[in-house]
């Protein structure tokens, strides 16, 4: 298994709700995070925190696909142990 990644996370301002629900991210944080105008964004949130979070399409993806590999890696590591046990 890989090591785990850190986490560089920031503070880049506050953001004010418009009156049609719009947003508009800082500056800087659309240009540290390379988010360009019309990016398609995922809104994950917590509800029980009030919390909410985007994330670019792209980075779901590949993230979707680490996980992929990683339970496929564990469903070997379990398939081997039930091999070893029926024997």
């Amino acid at each position: 298994m890989g090591t785990p990644q850190s986490h560089n996370s920031s503070f880049y301002g506050l953001a004010t709700v418009g009156s049609k629900g719009q947003i508009v991210i800082p500056a800087k944080a659309r240009e540290e995070l390379n988010i360009a105008t019309g990016d398609s964004l995922v809104v994950v949130g917590i509800k029980d925190h009030n919390m909410v979070g985007l994330c670019p399409v792209s980075s779901v993806e590949e993230m979707l696909v680490q996980l992929t590999q990683r339970i496929g890696e564990m469903q070997e590591v379990v398939d081997k142990t039930k091999q070893k046990k029926g024997r």
